[in-house]
């Protein structure tokens, strides 16, 4: 039985990382002492023993031992062992470039699929989706395929910011380039706002965290969900 926490940010204002989340991690994880990190999306252009050095500091605090996948000689037989898996955030097509050349994007699908715990933020949620199509990343490499893990039916737009009436900024909002990939693609989007998540339990999908989140379907107007919001049927 599948079984992930999709969130949108690891930190959110105001916070240490993954402070946030600390509560649910110790549930989540509560099977395991030991989470294997993948720090492939390397924000910021950090080491990943810099970044893994970040996590096991936060995952300390609920006495969790972290092990970054890149310290393994075989990355795939780390993967199949692991009992708790952890994909930071950072650049997603530099996150997706590392699992493909690394030979493990297969078996990261496979090990979700079978039931491993799996807790993504931001890049590590966006693989989560169908596409890499609603990144908010540059593509500063290219993956050999931009098709994502497909563990859930739709996409997802990590850190959702709504738009500003008092901003100057000229550019696209979120929104406008959301609806100019609907005239290319047609799974939905989820805009997954800063400090919300998505729990999946088997086929069961629910939106969590204080906030709602906002969904984008082809053809639709836009709209708001309350979390508890069952999105399992979303496509």
């Amino acid at each position: 039985m599948k079984k992930l926490i999709i969130a949108s940010t690891s930190t959110i204002h105001g916070s240490g990382y993954l402070e946030y989340l600390l509560d649910t991690l110790t549930l989540f994880f509560q099977s395991t002492e030991t989470i294997l990190f993948i720090p492939y999306a390397r924000p910021s252009g950090l080491s990943h023993d810099a970044y893994t050095e970040i996590v096991q500091k936060a995952f300390k605090k609920i006495d969790k031992n972290i092990v970054g996948i890149h310290q393994f000689e075989n990355p795939k037989k780390a993967l199949l062992e692991a009992k708790g898996i952890f994909v930071g955030g950072g650049n997603s097509f530099v996150l997706l470039n590392e699992l493909y050349k690394n030979d493990v994007f297969d078996p990261l699908k496979s090990v979700i699929q079978s039931g491993t715990p799996y807790l993504g933020t931001s890049a590590g949620s966006n693989i989560c989706g169908l596409t890499m199509g609603t990144s908010n990343d540059m593509p500063i490499v290219h993956p050999p395929s931009f098709d994502t893990l497909g563990i859930i039916p739709f996409n997802i737009n990590p850190h959702y910011l709504d738009p500003n009436p008092n901003s100057k900024h000229m550019g696209e909002t979120r929104e406008i380039r959301i609806k100019e990939f609907h005239f290319f693609n047609t799974q939905s989007v989820v805009g997954l706002r800063e400090g919300s998540f998505l729990e999946v339990s088997g086929e069961r999908i629910t939106l969590k965290g204080p906030l709602k989140a906002r969904i984008f379907e082809p053809k639709k107007e836009a709209y708001e969900v309350e979390s508890g919001t069952d999105l399992s049927l979303l496509r």
